[in-house]
């Protein structure tokens, strides 16, 4: 008898391989996991432009491509509505990553379809966002809740929030994983002029809510020996951003957005620390992938941070006491040293992609349809 190769559909992001954000990257890695176990995976690609529906291979991963030609949030509903229809033709197990658009999900409810969510952060509680945005999300996350056959959180406290909405037993906490950087190569740091462990890097969306002004006037409080390298793009027309541009000491460099992984794992690994603002969300990509790089991280005191980095992290709250901890560190090297391998062990206990990604197997199993 000839056993059913074990096929899942995922929904929710751009597509692979991972050119955008946390859920790409997760895709991706979760996609070659499983074909490597013997399962048939489809990935819905958004592609920008017009033309019709196609579909290819990539490193064993069948990919359906949409073109799009909407730009920005608009485009990304039109393509999540395209993807579930053409999901909703087959009996597949699905796996929809994010709830933005989970209002969709029905469709596949309604032809019983299993479909697991990833819920993602709580996104309707951002202050970057207006009422209209504000509601939106909100009434998805409820949708989501609803429609899910099984969600997937990837924190403690968000599933304490979807059990606010759902039974507990509805809710599997998996958070996401890293690579471990264990070198880098020094070329990407010294072309920036920077010199290797006399830096501290920061990798964010400017945002209030991820702290960039507080982190900013906090290190420009005094001379430090030490450069605080920001990550990002900083346009003039925002007035947040110029405040923090303006907040910034002579100490302070902007280096723009960089979209090279290579130069990114360097910045991380040769940095005397990586400092996290980010205020909300769930398990954030980008902290994971520091305690990966064994960095010493210095992060924003909240439920969210304080789980992930766990107890060999510092953490602040404002601008004083963001100086207060620049100054406890950076004259105590034994401590930043200590600070790396309470990092790196947090990291092999809860974040290596291996052990996420067969968390993931292993859940998404109980859904497979019946032969």
């Amino acid at each position: 008898m000839k056993i059913p190769v074990r096929t899942l559909r995922i929904l929710g992001t751009r597509g692979v391989p991972a050119a955008h954000g946390g859920f790409e990257t997760f895709a991706e890695h979760l996609a070659l996991y499983l074909v490597k176990q013997g399962w048939r995976v489809v990935v819905y690609c958004q592609d920008d432009g017009t033309g019709p529906v196609f579909e290819d291979v990539w490193q064993g991963v069948e990919r359906v491509h949409i073109p799009v030609s909407q730009a920005g949030p608009k485009g990304t509903i039109v393509f999540d509505w395209q993807a579930t229809a053409h999901a909703a033709r087959f009996g597949d197990l699905c796996l929809t990553l994010g709830y933005n658009t989970a209002v969709f999900c029905a469709l596949l409810r309604l032809k019983g379809i299993p479909n697991l969510i990833n819920m993602d952060g709580i996104e309707w509680s951002r202050a970057k966002w207006g009422g209209v945005a504000k509601t939106w999300f909100w009434l998805n996350d409820w949708a989501g809740c609803w429609l899910g056959n099984h969600l997937v959180a990837d924190h403690p406290q968000i599933k304490v929030h979807l059990q606010s909405r759902v039974a507990g037993s509805k809710v599997t906490t998996i958070p996401y994983g890293a690579d471990a950087v264990s070198s880098a190569p020094l070329e990407p740091v010294r072309a920036l002029g920077l010199e290797p462990g006399r830096f501290l890097t920061v990798i964010a969306r400017a945002e209030p809510e991820n702290s960039l002004l507080e982190m900013v006037q906090g290190f420009s409080a005094k001379p430090r020996g030490y450069q605080l390298v920001v990550l990002g793009n900083y346009q003039q027309e925002n007035a947040y951003h110029r405040a923090v541009k303006s907040a910034a000491g002579a100490e302070v460099r902007f280096v723009g957005a960089i979209y090279d992984k290579a130069v990114v794992q360097a910045l991380r690994f040769h940095s005397a620390a990586y400092v996290h603002g980010h205020q909300v969300g769930g398990t954030n990509p980008s902290l994971v992938e520091a305690l990966g790089a064994s960095n010493a991280v210095v992060a924003h005191d909240n439920r969210f941070n304080r789980w992930v980095a766990g107890d060999g992290a510092v953490y602040f709250d404002g601008a004083d006491a963001f100086s207060a901890r620049m100054d406890e560190l950076l004259g105590d090297p034994a401590k930043l040293e200590a600070m790396r391998a309470r990092s790196r062990e947090r990291f092999e206990a809860a974040f290596t992609w291996p052990d996420v990604l067969a968390q993931y197997e292993a859940l998404l199993v109980r859904y497979l349809p019946a032969a």
